[in-house]
Protein backbone atom coordinates (compact mmCIF):
# COMPACT_ATOMS: atom_id res chain seq x y z
CA UNK A 1 0.00 0.00 0.00
CA UNK A 2 1.26 3.23 -1.26
CA UNK A 3 1.10 6.23 1.40
CA UNK A 4 -1.23 8.46 -0.71
CA UNK A 5 -3.74 5.20 -0.68
CA UNK A 6 -3.55 5.31 2.99
CA UNK A 7 -3.86 9.05 3.19
CA UNK A 8 -7.44 8.95 1.27
CA UNK A 9 -8.08 5.58 2.79
CA UNK A 10 -7.97 7.79 5.97
CA UNK A 11 -9.75 10.76 4.56
CA UNK A 12 -12.78 8.43 3.53
CA UNK A 13 -12.84 7.30 6.76
CA UNK A 14 -13.17 10.47 8.53
CA UNK A 15 -16.66 10.84 7.86
CA UNK A 16 -17.62 7.41 9.91
CA UNK A 17 -15.42 8.13 12.56
CA UNK A 18 -17.27 11.45 13.11
CA UNK A 19 -20.50 9.55 12.92
CA UNK A 20 -19.96 6.89 15.36
CA UNK A 21 -18.64 10.27 17.98
CA UNK A 22 -22.27 12.06 17.11
CA UNK A 23 -24.04 8.31 18.00
CA UNK A 24 -21.16 7.89 20.84
CA UNK A 25 -23.28 11.19 21.83
CA UNK A 26 -26.70 9.68 21.64
CA UNK A 27 -25.70 6.35 23.44
CA UNK A 28 -24.57 8.36 26.86
CA UNK A 29 -27.73 10.33 26.67
CA UNK A 30 -30.02 6.94 26.48
CA UNK A 31 -27.76 5.42 29.10
CA UNK A 32 -28.35 8.16 31.62
CA UNK A 33 -32.34 7.94 30.54
CA UNK A 34 -32.10 4.09 31.19
CA UNK A 35 -30.31 4.87 34.46
CA UNK A 36 -33.03 7.42 35.45
CA UNK A 37 -36.23 4.88 34.88
CA UNK A 38 -34.24 2.47 36.69
CA UNK A 39 -33.95 4.73 39.86
CA UNK A 40 -37.50 5.87 39.70
CA UNK A 41 -38.66 2.28 39.21
CA UNK A 42 -36.56 1.41 42.61
CA UNK A 43 -38.11 4.46 44.68
CA UNK A 44 -41.78 3.64 43.44
CA UNK A 45 -40.87 0.09 44.45
CA UNK A 46 -40.32 1.09 48.01
CA UNK A 47 -43.15 3.97 48.12
CA UNK A 48 -45.79 1.06 46.61
CA UNK A 49 -45.10 -1.06 49.87
CA UNK A 50 -45.45 1.95 52.57
CA UNK A 51 -48.39 3.81 51.24
CA UNK A 52 -52.02 3.51 50.75
CA UNK A 53 -54.27 1.76 48.39
CA UNK A 54 -55.40 4.17 46.71
CA UNK A 55 -51.70 5.63 45.98
CA UNK A 56 -50.44 1.90 45.30
CA UNK A 57 -52.95 1.95 41.81
CA UNK A 58 -51.19 5.46 40.85
CA UNK A 59 -47.37 3.60 41.40
CA UNK A 60 -48.76 0.64 39.69
CA UNK A 61 -49.82 2.45 36.41
CA UNK A 62 -46.86 4.60 36.54
CA UNK A 63 -44.64 1.22 37.35
CA UNK A 64 -46.15 -0.16 34.24
CA UNK A 65 -45.26 2.58 31.56
CA UNK A 66 -41.58 2.78 33.51
CA UNK A 67 -41.73 -0.73 32.56
CA UNK A 68 -42.02 0.36 29.36
CA UNK A 69 -39.69 2.91 28.74
CA UNK A 70 -37.16 0.94 30.20
CA UNK A 71 -37.78 -1.79 26.97
CA UNK A 72 -38.20 0.88 24.39
CA UNK A 73 -34.91 2.64 25.66
CA UNK A 74 -33.17 -0.73 26.19
CA UNK A 75 -34.15 -1.22 22.11
CA UNK A 76 -33.21 2.70 21.27
CA UNK A 77 -29.84 1.60 22.65
CA UNK A 78 -29.40 -1.60 20.87
CA UNK A 79 -30.09 0.25 17.70
CA UNK A 80 -27.58 2.86 18.34
CA UNK A 81 -24.88 0.38 19.07
CA UNK A 82 -25.70 -1.75 16.26
CA UNK A 83 -25.78 1.43 14.46
CA UNK A 84 -21.92 1.98 15.68
CA UNK A 85 -20.83 -1.03 15.04
CA UNK A 86 -22.63 -1.53 11.30
CA UNK A 87 -20.21 1.92 10.94
CA UNK A 88 -17.08 0.26 12.42
CA UNK A 89 -17.30 -2.60 9.88
CA UNK A 90 -17.49 0.46 6.82
CA UNK A 91 -14.12 1.44 8.23
CA UNK A 92 -12.61 -1.47 7.85
CA UNK A 93 -14.24 -2.47 4.69
CA UNK A 94 -12.48 1.07 3.64
CA UNK A 95 -8.66 -0.06 4.87
CA UNK A 96 -9.46 -4.01 3.39
CA UNK A 97 -10.27 -2.77 0.07
CA UNK A 98 -7.33 -0.51 -0.05
CA UNK A 99 -5.12 -2.63 1.25
CA UNK A 100 -5.83 -5.90 -0.91
CA UNK A 101 -7.08 -3.70 -3.47
CA UNK A 102 -10.81 -4.94 -4.27
CA UNK A 103 -13.90 -3.22 -4.79
CA UNK A 104 -16.60 -3.90 -2.13
CA UNK A 105 -19.01 -0.97 -3.33
CA UNK A 106 -22.03 -2.51 -3.05
CA UNK A 107 -21.01 -4.08 0.22
CA UNK A 108 -20.16 -0.54 2.22
CA UNK A 109 -23.62 0.81 0.44
CA UNK A 110 -25.58 -1.72 2.36
CA UNK A 111 -23.87 -1.40 5.87
CA UNK A 112 -23.95 2.88 5.22
CA UNK A 113 -27.51 2.08 4.63
CA UNK A 114 -28.02 -0.51 7.47
CA UNK A 115 -26.41 1.82 9.70
CA UNK A 116 -28.56 4.87 9.13
CA UNK A 117 -31.85 2.89 9.00
CA UNK A 118 -30.50 1.82 12.77
CA UNK A 119 -29.77 4.75 14.40
CA UNK A 120 -33.61 6.65 12.38
CA UNK A 121 -34.95 3.61 14.22
CA UNK A 122 -33.31 4.19 17.52
CA UNK A 123 -33.90 7.74 17.24
CA UNK A 124 -37.85 7.09 16.72
CA UNK A 125 -37.61 5.02 19.88
CA UNK A 126 -36.20 8.08 21.89
CA UNK A 127 -39.23 10.11 20.67
CA UNK A 128 -41.43 7.47 21.96
CA UNK A 129 -39.69 7.48 25.16
CA UNK A 130 -40.46 10.58 25.56
CA UNK A 131 -43.73 10.54 25.14
CA UNK A 132 -44.16 8.02 27.49
CA UNK A 133 -42.26 9.84 30.16
CA UNK A 134 -44.94 12.84 29.93
CA UNK A 135 -47.37 10.08 30.48
CA UNK A 136 -46.05 9.00 33.63
CA UNK A 137 -45.90 12.77 34.59
CA UNK A 138 -49.44 13.13 34.27
CA UNK A 139 -50.26 10.21 36.58
CA UNK A 140 -47.85 11.89 39.13
CA UNK A 141 -49.43 15.06 38.77
CA UNK A 142 -52.62 16.05 40.37
CA UNK A 143 -55.55 15.29 38.26
CA UNK A 144 -56.25 19.66 37.56
CA UNK A 145 -52.74 20.06 37.01
CA UNK A 146 -52.11 16.92 34.52
CA UNK A 147 -54.78 18.60 32.39
CA UNK A 148 -53.04 22.08 32.06
CA UNK A 149 -49.55 20.32 30.94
Amino acid sequence: MLLSDLISTLQLAVGPVILISGIGLILLSLTNRFGRIVDRTRQLSVEYRNTSEADQERILLELEILTVRAKVIRSSNFLAVLSVLLVSFIIIGLFGSALYHFTMTYILIILFISSIISLILSLFLFIYDLDLSLKALWIELPKGLAKSV
